[in-house]
């Protein structure tokens, strides 16, 4: 491990300081009990907030009421149309549309396995996960089915619910958009796919069928939720109605001192098929009756940026990438925040540049979160009596406990120590499915191993080092990319970056730094060297610098360290 940074001087850790700084308001434990599964909890929140707007997406909006009668009706399509049975696999492939949290509750109300899809995975990625989880059923928009049509006679997915993106929009303005995005844009790739019924279809067959309530224990499985596969063959976590109810829970203690049940509208840019967007915004604030903006397209900023002008948001989650375009566009720039309390940033690390500006431009603190798919995800949050950025990824959550350990899996006692971090709680999951946590190196006496490196102080905040993967070593030196990347980022001209280590012949491994400018930025490799010279220690210091128009990233916006090493060597 690397050395205790020079002026810190480490004190030994008492037995869980979080909770010593947690907000007075903040709970040290949740009940992860408090309801038996996550379909009692959507029952009891349409049943609470049934005339209250729900989700909007394209302009259209679907009350809690609506919401409870349109997931019925397709949990009655899966039960008695398709023959599901509580426990089998349904894949939902979709972006954020109105269809999504009808058919995710739908399937969780029929008791299934949801197993989550990103929808610009290749026919090998998704063949790879519906053959891994053993899905019979795939809900999927047109746009995709082609990817399908390759994968599909691998599987065992038996039956295709094909929908459209303007299904849930109403006779005219939906049918104008199906035929745009077909026909017009020519965003619908032909295929020639077997078998399928339309999900309008399907929802009127549903509605004149029987839905059966089926019984569900915490334990019941409720989610494969598959690992980003940034790092080589993608995982199913196996994560049960407990852990997702533990984990709202969390979610609720440390920040529902600051939401009003009923009353929040939340922005979703980023996709409910990824882990944090779902238990945080398609979970938590289901719980609290909040209004969902969805957003299809993040990418398209000036049309995020033109959705949020006409919803008066109160809460606004991302990742470090989104906030990043957000503040450097002109447009967001000129909004007006006054109702924007709470923004959660999570998925990758937070950049000071970027914390800071946001909270001069919105007036709201940038709160960094940090999680694992494994997790449920949530694990530390910067609690929100923060005055800002401190370059934390905030404090265990509610139930949790966190430890950090060496090489050799000795549990370290002194603060400002580095160390894997470990975790144990009710939101961790059971295991990978298909195979043994005993054996697969996942945990460590008990303790979900995380492989991210970190320090704790003596108040308890947790700050990422790096991932252990993605350490670079300098003549026997670690360097942890974060560090020279959060360096970079405080020039004027850069907009991205990212470190990565690349073989040398003499140090064993150099820094290479690739960088996107910011439109109109005078940078060359000499003066950004400097720069880093100014502020890393020679070692650290890029040795090359590539600039592109643009860095790798997943769909939700984390940049492929992996990818850059593999293009460098």
């Amino acid at each position: 491990m690397e050395q205790i940074p020079s002026g810190v001087q480490p004190a030994p850790l008492s037995d869980k300081p979080w909770l010593h700084r947690y907000p007075a308001d903040v709970p040290a434990d949740i009940d992860a009990d408090c309801f038996a599964s996550l379909m009692e909890m959507f029952e009891q929140s349409v049943a609470a907030y049934a005339d209250k707007p729900a989700y909007s997406n394209f302009g259209k909006i679907i009350s809690y009421g609506e919401l409870d009668r349109l997931s019925r009706d397709f949990a009655a399509y899966l039960q008695q149309g398709l023959g599901l049975a509580p426990g089998e696999r349904i894949a939902l492939m979709m972006p954020n549309l109105l269809q999504y949290p009808v058919c995710l509750f739908g399937a969780l109300r029929a008791g299934l396995v949801v197993v989550n899809v990103n929808p610009l995975y290749t026919a090998r990625e998704l063949e790879h996960q519906l053959r891994d989880s053993g899905a019979r059923a795939i809900v999927i928009v047109e746009n995709f089915a082609h990817t399908l049509d390759k994968a599909i006679k691998q599987t065992a997915v038996e039956q295709v619910i094909l929908t459209r993106m303007g299904d849930h929009l109403g006779l005219v303005k939906g049918s104008v958009l199906n035929f745009v995005v077909k026909h017009i844009k020519k965003m619908v790739p032909r295929h020639r796919l077997p078998a399928y019924v339309g999900y309008k279809e399907a929802m009127a067959k549903g509605r004149d069928m029987d839905y059966r309530r089926p019984e569900l224990s915490g334990d019941a499985l409720a989610f494969l939720q598959y690992t980003g596969g940034t790092t080589g063959l993608s995982k199913g976590a196996m994560l049960s109605h407990r852990n997702m109810l533990a984990n709202v829970e969390q979610c609720l203690g440390v920040y529902g001192p600051v939401l009003a049940p009923g009353a929040e509208r939340v922005v979703t840019a980023l996709p409910l098929y990824h882990v944090f967007a779902l238990t945080v915004n398609g979970l938590l604030f289901l719980r609290l009756g909040a209004q969902n903006l969805l957003i299809t397209n993040p990418r398209d900023i000036p049309g995020f940026v033109k959705a949020l002008k006409g919803f008066d948001s109160t809460c606004l989650t991302g990742v470090n990438t989104l906030f990043n375009a957000l503040v450097n566009n002109p447009d967001f720039q000129g909004h007006d925040f006054g109702s924007l309390k709470l923004t959660i940033g999570g998925g990758m690390s937070v950049q000071r540049a970027v914390a800071e500006q946001w909270q001069a431009i919105t007036g709201s603190k940038l709160l960094e979160g940090y999680g694992l798919t494994e997790c449920s995800p949530l694990v530390t949050v910067c609690p929100y009596d923060m005055d800002g950025y401190n370059g934390s990824i905030g404090l265990p959550v509610c139930s949790t406990e966190v430890r950090l350990v060496d090489d050799n899996g000795e549990v370290i006692s002194l603060s400002h120590t580095p160390g894997e971090m470990e975790v144990k709680g009710p939101q961790v999951m059971g295991g990978y499915w298909g195979q043994n946590s005993a054996d697969d190196g996942s945990f460590h006496d008990g303790w979900l191993r995380t492989g991210d490196i970190a320090t704790m102080d003596e108040q308890g905040f947790l700050k990422i080092v790096d991932r252990k993967k993605d350490m670079i070593l300098v003549s026997g030196f670690n360097v942890f990319p974060n560090e020279v990347e959060e360096v970079a980022m405080l020039h004027r001209s850069v907009l991205e970056a990212a470190a990565v280590g690349v073989p040398h012949k003499e140090t064993g491994e150099m820094v290479k730094l690739v960088v996107v400018k910011k439109p109109g930025g005078e940078l060359d490799e000499k003066a950004l060297i400097r720069h880093c010279r100014q502020h890393l220690t020679a070692y650290k210091v890029p040795k090359v610098i590539e600039f592109r128009d643009e860095l790798p990233k997943t769909n939700v916006g984390k940049i492929l360290r992996r990818e850059l090493r593999e293009q460098a060597a």
